[in-house]
């Protein structure tokens, strides 16, 4: 009797290994996100959780840089990482935090305002830098030391200043910028403008679609949204924080385009993988960024066939190699 409960007990267990390794995944998947990811993880969160009812998706968004030092720097434990520039995962993450860099979504820079904005019935693409000038006018951006929003914001009004033919203009905007107009996170300044405690603001265009913002559209060669004008965008470099202290590092302007990683060591790899597969998917993740304003690259793009060796494998069928 004994040998046959032993014997049932082995079978038992061999049916039963090959069932738990094709579980779906369960528990706790964290997520770092830059901000003006927000609205659209908040809908793929949803959608996500009702596809895996056992795992519970803990988002924390805010500036890409500060997200990325959080893993690198601090220690915080986390598993996925979506920046709004991919480079921040290139120079901060790869390679001592993760392995590869996959290229998902796009997006371009606009000015925000409300209709409570001095002179809102007036400002233009023609002459939203002249109003900014003015005494009185409450403007600000994301830090960039810690947001690329914050750093393509200065970008942007660099590229002003040559595509508008005004020298001197940068220096003249940042002298009308008191310091403390200047926020750890784009979509801070969100409800600074729609509380009336600022006039204009510099976001993306999907957080002023998302949000209900007035913007003012500009010139492809300004809003860092369009590729045909890489070239003139590498004219504006804006000076940020290094990954160590009172270090520097020089970025060079170039189209907004967001980038995601499994962080190495992630605490639910298999939770992880299944939340970026249905992030990259045509049918889910990316159907839903579209829906709510945020650009996509769909296919997604990694930058060479060595790193595309490197993804699980469940994620190579969704990417095309650059």
């Amino acid at each position: 009797m004994r040998a046959q409960v032993l014997t049932f007990i082995s079978i038992l267990i061999i049916v039963t290994i090959p069932i738990l390794s094709l579980a779906a995944p369960a528990g706790r998947l964290i997520v770092f996100h830059a901000g003006s990811l927000t609205v659209p993880f908040a809908a793929i969160e949803k959608a996500f959780e009702a596809r895996y009812p056992h795992v519970d998706v803990l988002r924390e968004a805010g500036g890409s840089t500060k997200m990325a030092r959080l893993i690198s720097q601090v220690g915080k434990p986390a598993d996925i990482l979506a920046s709004a520039d991919y480079e921040v995962i290139d120079n901060v993450l790869i390679p001592g935090f993760a392995e590869w860099n996959i290229r998902f979504a796009a997006n371009q820079m606009v000015l925000c305002y409300t209709d409570h904005s001095r002179d809102a019935d007036m400002v233009n693409a023609s002459n939203w830098y002249e109003i900014l000038s003015k005494p009185g006018v409450a403007w600000g951006h994301s830090d960039p030391d810690l947001d690329p929003c914050g750093y393509r914001s200065l970008m942007v009004i660099q590229l002003a200043e040559k595509f508008h033919n005004r020298p001197g203009l940068y220096d003249r905007l940042l002298s009308n910028r008191p310091r403390r107009n200047v926020r750890p996170k784009s979509v801070e300044l969100v409800s600074l403008l729609k509380t009336g405690h600022m006039d204009y603001a510099w976001e993306y265009l999907s957080v002023a679609l998302q949000h209900g913002l007035r913007y003012v559209p500009l010139d492809d060669r300004m809003n860092l949204g369009n590729y045909k004008y890489e070239d003139f965008y590498k004219q504006a470099k804006v000076v940020v924080s290094g990954n160590t202290p009172g270090s520097g590092r020089t970025i060079t302007g170039k189209p907004c385009t967001y980038g995601v990683t499994l962080v190495r060591n992630a605490p639910n790899p298999e939770a992880a993988e299944a939340f970026l597969a249905f992030l990259l998917s045509a049918d889910h993740g990316l159907k839903i960024l579209e829906e709510t304003g945020q650009p996509v690259l769909s296919p997604a793009r990694v930058p060479s066939g060595e790193m595309v060796a490197k993804l699980p494998e469940s994620l190579k069928r969704l990417v095309v190699e650059e």
